[in-house]
This record gives C-alpha cells, structure tokens and sequence, in this order.
C-alpha cells in the first residue's frame, strides 16, 4: 500500500466500531475487502490506538455475522448474531445475483432483485436504530433503470432510496448509477456514485500490449448517448477523440417494454485502423454493444474492447463466444461488483476488473469521517498507470 493510503486516517477518531454486513449475494466480495482491512488496521501504527475512541480499531475480522433465514413458504426474517450497538456498520448487497436459491412450497426459486433488496431490509430492521451509522453499499443500483417517469408508471429506484433513508441510513455508495440524477430523491442525504474508469483503463493496460495511447492510434466510443458522460471523462483523460452512437427507434411498437432499435447510427471522425473503447454502465444482454462493435468493424476499426461497470449477461455468453471467434472483439471487461459466472471467468476474452481493494479505501477513509474527494477523482492515478505503461514499467 502506498504511502498515501498507509497515513491517509490516522488524524481523525474513528465514527464508531467499524462493522461490515455482506449480504450472502456479495459474501465473496465482502470477505475480500475484509482481508485488505484486517491487513492495513494490523500494520497502521498510532500512538492513539490503545485509546477508548479507537477501540474495536484492530480486529481478526470485520465481518458480523448475519442471517435471513426463510420459512417453507417463502417468508423470511432478519437475524443479526452480535450486537451492532455504537457500531459505525457498512451494509453490502449485490441485488444482481441471481445464483442464489430459496425454498417455495417445495419449488427452487432463483433470487430475483426484489428478493436482495427485502433482505437488505429486513438486515436495516434487525440493526433496530442500535449502530451509530448505517452506509448501505449497494453496487448495481436496485431498480436504477427505472429512474425517470415517461408515462403512468412507477418510479421504482426512487421509492427504494427513500425507503432505506426512512429506516435509518445514513449513506448510501453506488457504482456508475444509470442516472446520478436519482439522488435527488434524497437530497438531504449522502449519496455517492463511484466512478470505476481507473480500474477498467488498469485491467485494459495489464491485459494488453503495444497499445499506442493517443487520438491518432486510439479512440473511445459510447454506445448511446446516455453513455456519453462517461465516454466524455475516459476519452479526456486519456487525450483521446471521442465518438457515439444513437439508437433509432421504432415508437410505433413496443416490445418486451422497449421501443426495438431499428439502427444505430454512428456520430464521430473515422475509426479505420483504431483501437476502440467502447464505454458503457451494463451490458444487460449483449446484442446492443455487439451491434455497436460490428459497425465499428464495417468502418474498418482495429482491436474493440468493452468495457462495462455491470456484466448482466442476460442473454448467455455465447454470443459473446461468436463475437471474439469472429474477431469482432478483443476483450470485454466487467468487475467484480455483481455476480460472475464461473464460465465467464474462464472465457480467454474476458478481463475481470477487481473492486475489491477500492471499497476497502472508501471503508476505512469514511470511517474515520475523513473526505473521499481523492478516491473519487481518479485523474491522477490514471496518469500514473499510462505513464508507467509508455515506460514499459508496467507488470502484467
């Protein structure tokens, strides 16, 4: 750990006794940043470390033991097995994984969102008002898709925030929200959405060789124009052109909820014998940044890589498969903030993206009630990792 990271708390009292719940759909996640805050708290040295304020401050894990157990018919309740009380307590949920199972009058149901979130509920209810704070840290946002009104219907992620902040959060910390927007539904609480450029430009530069970084050689590329905020910072600091699609629409049908893209059409300079970013929040799946990489060959690109906060893969991964035999992509590149198929880690074309060590930071610094600004504006680590790359010092 640099020697930022190592110092960056230690002038500040602890909120509280630092508490992790990882619901059992981010276990693995959770276990993982447990391990980098076990190693740091071990190592940090204070001369204030023996005091009352830092107590509970070095401890062999972080993690308190929780349970949702369900009843045959599908009911369930919130158990937490250690007391929470005074604690400064960070709630993790993945609402995407979908690879869990419960019991329903004998049938197998797989867990939906729905399901993840009313356990995260039913988690907040246990704590019962007895932590300090509660931070929910909630990856994919639940219901983040549908995050505006266009007709009668119901304004689902809106709803969710406000409901967890009548129950007592304090913060809730989401990566690559949708629509930032949303927070409006609670403006008068913390609500941060975490960029993740650094880890996908980090994954590319180790995974890739002889990329030639600069607007003749390279160029970054949204998928529609709801993606152009992210394209607009990664192709800024990486002093890249910029280009993207919009989807042409059929309003005159609607299909599976969705008006069907009759065409995507590309706005932008040439991209013949460019290596090509493609940026985007999801890939739900797939067909639409597959449509986008196949135009992008018709223009005659070079090498396309994909990079998705969220991996959903709805459709299956052989889609993907055929893209990659065909040379139509490189590589794709998704972290590991919501479930990952034990195939879709085995694919040759795909790079996971750890989060892991990143949520660990954003832990420790907030509860020391310290100021996260720096982990959040990740321009100086992203100059540091090219340069590093240009100078071939860069370990694969």
């Amino acid at each position: 750990m640099s020697e930022r990271e190592e110092t960056r708390n230690l002038e500040t009292i602890p909120v509280g006794s630092l508490r992790i719940i990882p619901l059992e759909g981010c276990k693995s996640l959770g276990e993982k940043v447990d391990q980098y805050l076990v190693r740091w708290r071990t190592q940090r040295e204070s001369e204030h470390k023996n005091s009352l304020a830092f107590s509970g401050y070095q401890r062999d894990s972080y993690i308190l033991p929780a349970r949702v157990p369900r009843f045959g018919s599908g009911e369930a309740k919130g158990m937490i097995l250690e007391s929470v009380r005074g604690a400064d307590l960070y709630l993790l949920v993945d609402v995407a994984n979908y690879s869990l199972t419960y019991s329903l009058c004998g049938f197998k149901n797989h867990m939906s969102p729905d399901d993840h979130y009313q356990d995260l509920k039913r988690i907040i209810a246990a704590v019962g008002g007895k932590a300090r704070r509660i931070t929910v840290i909630m990856p994919f946002l639940y219901e983040s898709r549908q995050h505006k009104r266009t007709a009668r219907e119901s304004l689902d992620c809106a709803l969710a925030l406000q409901e967890m902040v009548k129950m007592g959060v304090d913060n809730i910390i989401t990566f690559d929200a949708h629509d930032p927007r949303v927070q409006n539904a609670i403006p008068l609480n913390g609500f941060e959405t975490v960029p993740v450029s650094y880890q996908f430009i980090k994954g590319l530069l180790n995974r890739v060789k002889g990329l030639e970084i600069d607007a003749s050689h390279m160029m970054v590329v949204s998928p529609d124009e709801g993606g152009m905020r992210r394209a607009i910072y990664m192709a800024n600091v990486l002093g890249l052109d910029m280009g993207m699609f919009y989807k042409r629409r059929d309003y005159t049908k609607v299909i599976d909820g969705r008006n069907p893209i009759v065409a995507h059409e590309f706005l932008g300079s040439s991209v013949e014998g460019k290596d090509i970013i493609i940026v985007d929040d999801m890939i739900s799946s797939g067909e639409s940044v597959l449509e986008v990489a196949s135009e992008l060959k018709k223009r005659k690109a070079n090498r396309i890589f994909i990079c998705a906060t969220f991996g959903l893969f709805t459709g299956g991964i052989e889609k993907f498969d055929k893209a990659y035999q065909d040379g139509i992509i490189t590589n794709v590149l998704t972290t590991n903030l919501i479930y990952q198929t034990p195939e879709l880690l085995g694919r040759e074309w795909y790079v996971d993206c750890d989060l892991s060590k990143y949520i660990a930071y954003l832990i420790d610094t907030l509860n020391h009630d310290a100021s996260i600004s720096d982990l959040l504006n990740p321009n100086e680590r992203i100059q540091q990792i090219v340069t590093k790359y240009k100078n071939g010092e860069l370990n694969s």
